[in-house]
């Protein structure tokens, strides 16, 4: 059984191999395909932390738990932003690669501080107030919410996890629909995401 902080760890590493796969390749193809897997796995994973784990932050960690979840969601809004810009653009376009990177400068910051302090803080709490398997249920509730998430960024839903649950729920569909039609890596159509 793996924790949130597993979950979540293993998200960002996945986010890391294919930005790597993006600007490592001049193979516009290539950039797509990795370009749209990115986007796919960014936008799920976002929505899924501000669903679940920011507003555990809240519950178990008090006042401390309240600023860090505003801070990170003040953090994925600019994410948001920045991948709503980034998903619209085609490898050919010359700001393609510099707008990725753009993101992934903020995003990137953002991994190292929910890494080494977030998580951490988060494991901890939950543990004295719940005991050791809440972690690992946290880890199979985010699984599961991000098969149910959109897949492109929608950053006008914003980061409160009622409006966004309510306003994800109209979107999914049609991302899905949408995600039919683009290429992914090995694959001629969109990941099955009760899969991931």
């Amino acid at each position: 059984m793996s924790t949130i902080s597993d979950a979540i760890t293993k998200d960002h590493r996945e986010l890391e191999q294919y930005y790597n796969e993006i600007i490592n390749s001049n193979d516009h193809d290539h950039q797509e395909r990795f370009g749209n897997q990115f986007t796919w796995e960014l936008a799920r994973h976002s929505v899924a932390e501000e669903l679940l784990v920011y507003p555990a932050f809240e519950k178990h960690m008090g006042d401390k738990g309240h600023k860090m979840a505003e801070s990170d969601r003040k953090e994925h809004h600019r994410v948001k932003e920045l991948l709503k810009e980034f998903q619209n653009m085609k490898p050919q376009q010359p700001e393609y690669i510099p707008k990725l990177k753009e993101l992934w400068g903020v995003l990137s910051a953002h991994i190292e501080e929910e890494e080494h302090n977030d998580l951490p803080a988060l494991e901890s709490a939950l543990t004295m107030a719940k005991g050791a398997g809440e972690s690992e249920n946290m880890a199979k509730k985010f699984g599961l919410t991000k098969g149910f998430v959109p897949s492109r960024s929608h950053p006008s839903a914003g980061e409160n996890p009622y409006f966004e649950s309510a306003l994800g729920l109209l979107a999914t569909p049609i991302d899905r629909i949408a995600d039919i039609f683009r290429k992914f890596p090995d694959q001629k159509v969109s990941p099955n995401p009760s899969t991931k």
